[in-house]
Protein backbone atom coordinates (compact mmCIF):
# COMPACT_ATOMS: atom_id res chain seq x y z
CA UNK A 1 0.00 0.00 0.00
CA UNK A 2 2.97 2.14 0.63
CA UNK A 3 4.17 1.96 -3.13
CA UNK A 4 0.65 3.46 -4.29
CA UNK A 5 2.04 6.78 -1.88
CA UNK A 6 4.65 6.77 -3.31
CA UNK A 7 3.70 7.21 -6.81
CA UNK A 8 1.32 9.10 -5.55
CA UNK A 9 3.80 11.50 -4.47
CA UNK A 10 5.83 11.51 -8.00
CA UNK A 11 3.25 12.44 -9.84
CA UNK A 12 2.37 15.11 -7.41
CA UNK A 13 5.75 16.29 -7.93
CA UNK A 14 5.71 16.00 -11.52
CA UNK A 15 2.62 17.87 -12.24
CA UNK A 16 4.25 20.88 -9.45
CA UNK A 17 7.35 20.86 -11.83
CA UNK A 18 4.93 20.75 -14.69
CA UNK A 19 3.42 24.56 -13.30
CA UNK A 20 7.05 25.96 -12.97
CA UNK A 21 7.61 25.45 -16.49
CA UNK A 22 4.69 26.32 -17.65
CA UNK A 23 4.78 29.50 -16.03
CA UNK A 24 8.70 29.78 -16.95
CA UNK A 25 6.66 30.05 -20.50
CA UNK A 26 4.24 32.19 -19.82
CA UNK A 27 6.60 35.17 -18.73
CA UNK A 28 8.98 33.94 -21.94
CA UNK A 29 5.67 34.61 -24.23
CA UNK A 30 4.68 37.71 -22.61
CA UNK A 31 8.25 39.22 -23.86
CA UNK A 32 8.38 37.33 -27.50
CA UNK A 33 8.42 39.88 -30.17
CA UNK A 34 7.11 38.74 -33.71
CA UNK A 35 7.56 40.87 -37.00
CA UNK A 36 5.31 39.61 -39.49
CA UNK A 37 5.35 41.63 -43.03
CA UNK A 38 3.51 42.20 -46.41
CA UNK A 39 3.87 43.65 -49.53
CA UNK A 40 7.57 42.91 -49.77
CA UNK A 41 8.24 43.93 -46.55
CA UNK A 42 6.42 47.50 -47.68
CA UNK A 43 4.38 46.76 -44.42
CA UNK A 44 6.06 45.19 -41.12
CA UNK A 45 3.68 44.66 -37.88
CA UNK A 46 5.11 43.41 -34.22
CA UNK A 47 3.18 41.93 -32.28
CA UNK A 48 4.31 40.13 -28.64
CA UNK A 49 4.04 36.60 -27.93
CA UNK A 50 -0.02 36.58 -27.51
CA UNK A 51 -0.43 38.36 -30.35
CA UNK A 52 -0.76 41.97 -29.74
CA UNK A 53 -0.09 44.65 -31.92
CA UNK A 54 2.72 46.35 -30.88
CA UNK A 55 4.19 48.92 -33.79
CA UNK A 56 3.70 49.03 -37.45
CA UNK A 57 6.03 50.16 -40.52
CA UNK A 58 5.21 50.99 -43.52
CA UNK A 59 7.77 52.86 -46.12
CA UNK A 60 7.28 55.63 -47.63
CA UNK A 61 7.02 54.33 -50.89
CA UNK A 62 4.49 51.55 -49.71
CA UNK A 63 1.22 52.28 -51.74
CA UNK A 64 -0.70 55.67 -52.51
CA UNK A 65 -3.86 53.54 -52.59
CA UNK A 66 -5.77 53.66 -49.15
CA UNK A 67 -7.58 50.41 -49.79
CA UNK A 68 -4.43 48.38 -50.62
CA UNK A 69 -2.61 49.81 -48.11
CA UNK A 70 -5.12 48.53 -45.31
CA UNK A 71 -4.89 45.15 -46.75
CA UNK A 72 -1.51 45.59 -46.45
CA UNK A 73 -1.40 46.58 -42.63
CA UNK A 74 -4.19 43.81 -42.21
CA UNK A 75 -2.15 41.12 -44.06
CA UNK A 76 1.41 41.70 -42.22
CA UNK A 77 -0.86 41.84 -39.03
CA UNK A 78 -1.80 38.41 -39.40
CA UNK A 79 1.26 37.10 -40.86
CA UNK A 80 2.24 38.09 -37.12
CA UNK A 81 -0.53 36.63 -35.08
CA UNK A 82 0.03 33.45 -36.85
CA UNK A 83 3.84 33.30 -36.36
CA UNK A 84 3.75 34.43 -32.86
CA UNK A 85 0.67 31.54 -32.50
CA UNK A 86 2.97 28.79 -34.00
CA UNK A 87 5.49 30.21 -31.56
CA UNK A 88 3.48 29.81 -28.66
CA UNK A 89 2.65 26.59 -29.62
CA UNK A 90 6.06 25.20 -30.14
CA UNK A 91 7.16 26.65 -26.67
CA UNK A 92 4.46 25.43 -24.80
CA UNK A 93 4.43 21.90 -26.28
CA UNK A 94 7.96 21.26 -25.50
CA UNK A 95 6.72 21.29 -21.89
CA UNK A 96 3.48 19.51 -22.30
CA UNK A 97 5.03 16.78 -24.48
CA UNK A 98 3.04 17.40 -27.35
CA UNK A 99 -0.35 17.54 -25.46
CA UNK A 100 -2.55 20.11 -26.35
CA UNK A 101 -2.97 22.89 -23.68
CA UNK A 102 -6.64 24.76 -23.52
CA UNK A 103 -6.51 28.27 -23.65
CA UNK A 104 -3.15 28.54 -25.49
CA UNK A 105 -3.52 28.16 -29.12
Amino acid sequence: MSGSFGEMGNLLKQAQEMQRQLERVREEVKTLRVVGRAGGDAVRVEVDGDGAVLRVWITPDASSDARLLEELVLAAARDAQGRAALERQARMGKVMGGLPLPGFS
